[in-house]
């Protein structure tokens, strides 16, 4: 019998053709699959939406109360310990601080998410992005991470079957208009003028994202890279021109500042200011900013019956206090989620009100539709509760539990313990460029005595523990049996 023997340079030869025709399939694979990508869209549910709003718009020309504008702002990666208010040293804060004293503070406020697009998507459906196939940040079209996310098939932007509140608002007779960052997607069907906002100014991605341009609608009106050391400056403008234009309708303003996300910027003649260096200078402007939107708002005969809200779409990342708590931007320890909060409205709310009960972004849908006094959608769940009762003191928080998603479901807790499971940390050495994942916990904080989740305390409570086990595993198996929270 004769011995067939292959050479090493044969066996590399074939190996190597056999890598190359994996690879150029790989490609051809890949190029297919991002012309063919299609958003992901629940057509049923498209049509439910419609129905919905059609009836809205029906109930919302029967009402005869005065309805209240709404301004809702919204900062980028702004920490809880940040404002004066809430116990920075080195930022003064002194026209936010005059809301909080005058308004209503929710102190134990949460973030819908530990990022900026599902934070964002919770704060203006009232759901858990994980219910829009959202959970992850998106980026600009034809940047690599977006092309890996439709390679992927994942969503790239918020689908068009979900209700923002600009949806709702609109359909309710408000004139809307949003003046700042989107960063919910650039595709058709996903930018603001497709999700109820009439007026849209601003970028739609985060200023670290190339390129960063500012829009007018659908048309680029600063080229990039767009100067921003004039961004706050440009914010301010534009939310005085939407106000005035619409003074005398009730109006509905999302004005989300990029800001203090980094990179940082502010105006040559703010620099330097702060005690807290660059980012305080940030948010120092940020809160001159505050100061013209309460100047605007009272030129135009429309402060009383205005309710603005103030808050952050998760806690700090490189820069920027957390406050007393654990954890920074992009985990679910407190400072990654744990933000301010103000509500002022002096005609309705509690006035110099500070509340200690658990409350979440994915609220404000919820308790919008509460204030005007409006059905919810039929079809789909509402993860947050309305916090009327809860502003004006007539009512402790709406919550038994309060969720921590990012991704999936990560804690719960209550007014007194936290539970997490078990999961991977990262841990980094510093000086090195990588870190890795060592699994921990399960952990039960006692936020009462342990506000900073620095000691385990499932020995001390093992029935909390194991209590707090089921409640977290029942909210797994739901979100498992219904993760888009259809009805």
């Amino acid at each position: 019998m004769r011995r067939i023997v292959l050479y090493p340079v044969k066996l590399l030869l074939n190996a190597l053709v056999l890598v190359v025709t994996l690879a150029i399939i790989g490609v051809v694979v890949g190029v297919i699959k991002l012309a063919l990508y299609e958003q992901h869209t629940q057509e049923e549910q498209l049509e439910s939406k419609r129905a919905y709003l059609a009836n809205i718009s029906k109930l919302g020309n029967q009402q005869s109360e005065q309805r209240p504008n709404i301004v809702f702002v919204l900062y980028d990666d702004l920490g809880y310990g940040d404002f004066s208010f809430t116990g920075s040293r080195t930022i003064d804060t002194p026209n936010i601080d005059s809301l909080a004293q005058g308004g209503t503070v929710i102190n134990q406020f949460y973030s819908p998410a530990p990022v900026c697009t599902p934070a964002r998507f919770g704060y203006l459906t009232g759901r858990h992005a994980e219910r829009g196939g959202l959970s992850h940040v998106v980026f600009p079209e034809g940047h690599p991470l977006d092309r890996f996310l439709r390679l992927r098939g994942a969503n790239v932007g918020i689908p068009p079957s979900e209700i923002t509140l600009a949806d709702l608002l609109q359909a309710a007779g408000y004139r809307t208009g949003l003046v700042g960052k989107w960063h919910l997607g650039d595709q058709p069907g996903s930018r603001p003028n497709d999700m109820g906002f009439e007026q849209f100014y601003g970028a739609l991605y985060s200023n670290d994202m190339k390129p960063f341009a500012l829009y007018e609608n659908e048309d680029v009106v600063v080229p990039a890279p767009a100067d921003q050391t004039k961004l706050s400056e440009h914010y301010v403008e534009a939310t005085s021109r939407f106000i005035n234009a619409n003074k005398n309708a009730p109006f509905f303003l999302y004005l989300a500042h990029n800001f203090p996300h980094i990179p940082l910027y502010v105006r040559d003649s703010k620099l330097g200011r702060s005690d807290a260096g660059l980012y305080g200078d940030v948010v120092e402007e940020l809160d001159e900013g505050i100061g013209q939107l309460i100047d605007t708002l009272k030129t135009a005969g429309v402060y009383d019956n205005t309710l603005i809200i103030i808050t952050s779409d998760n806690g700090p990342w490189f820069e920027g206090s957390p406050g007393n708590d654990r954890g920074r931007k992009g985990n679910t320890f407190e400072g990654g989620m744990h933000v301010p909060f103000i509500a002022h409205w002096p005609t309705s709310l509690c006035q110099g009100c500070s509340l200690d009960g658990m409350a979440s972004g994915v609220d404000l849908m919820p308790t919008i539709l509460d204030i005007l006094n409006l059905p919810p959608p039929p079809d789909r769940i509402l993860d947050g509760r309305s916090l009327l009762g809860y502003l004006r003191g007539e009512e402790t928080t709406p919550h038994e539990h309060l969720y921590y998603l990012s991704g999936k479901v990560l804690g719960v807790r209550n007014e007194r313990f936290k539970y997490m499971p078990r999961r991977p940390l990262i841990h980094s050495q510093a000086g090195t460029n990588f870190g890795f994942g060592i699994p921990q916990g399960p952990w039960l904080f006692d936020l009462t005595n342990d506000p900073n989740e620095s000691y385990d305390a499932s020995a001390r409570y093992p029935e909390e523990f194991k209590r707090f086990q089921q409640v977290y595993e029942s909210k797994v198996e739901a979100m498992q049996k219904n993760p888009g929270g259809w009805r």
